[in-house]
């Protein structure tokens, strides 16, 4: 295993920051738009809650690897080209956001009608109200099942290795290819796969911990 290891150095240190880099900028813009769903949906405008609807159905019920593939061979087709690493990134982006929309949905809906009605009837618009009031304790409500959204978003970059996004998998595939030593090959990749998601898995216990106090 360590001569696998020190063999494939520098090919695995280019698939661990491939999937760093895939992983830290899908859960930005995931996050993001998960959030900006989650609030249409709870909006008054119907229009506003049918769009999010729509687009929470629609990439939470398509495999993760149809997504990728739309992006990476219809897309280029009759729009722009993409890498595979920019086609991973963004169908891992819009998959993983569907979910944190649903998450964060049901966190704002924890949330008693009080709250809403009390900022209100102190001056407060719907806006600020939501923003001030509403939203930072749903946060808080939903930081657990956020914190395995991002896990699994990182375990979910795997995907790229399917239309060579170079990412940890893509290497261990070529890696296990040239050197017929698959076992210890896969046995490497994971210890890098632990190395991203064991310290992101403790540390959202502990925020969890220090929310609860």
């Amino acid at each position: 295993m360590w001569q696998i290891l020190t063999n494939n150095w520098s090919a695995f240190l280019t698939g661990f920051w491939n999937t760093i880099l895939c992983s830290i900028i899908a859960l930005i813009f995931s996050l993001i738009l998960g959030v900006l769903f989650a609030l249409l949906e709870v909006a008054p405008p119907k229009f506003g809650r049918v769009v999010a609807h729509i687009y929470i159905e629609v990439f939470r019920n398509i495999p993760l690897l149809v997504i990728v593939m739309m992006f990476y061979l219809i897309v280029p087709t009759f729009f722009v080209k993409l890498s595979g690493f920019q086609a991973g990134t963004i169908g891992l982006t819009l998959y993983t956001s569907a979910f944190i929309a649903e998450t964060v949905r049901s966190g704002i809906k924890s949330i008693g009608d009080g709250q809403m009605e009390g900022a209100r009837s102190n001056g407060m618009t719907y806006t600020q109200a939501m923003r001030y009031v509403i939203l930072p304790q749903a946060m808080k409500i939903v930081i657990p099942p956020l914190g395995n959204q991002f896990i699994n978003l990182i375990k979910n970059s795997s995907v790229l290795a399917f239309v060579a996004g170079f990412d940890l998998m893509y290497q261990a595939q070529l890696i296990a290819f040239a050197s017929f030593q698959t076992i210890d090959t896969y046995v490497v990749v994971g210890i890098f796969y632990l190395i991203l998601t064991l310290p992101l898995s403790y540390y959202m216990r502990h925020l969890e911990k220090k929310l609860a106090d």
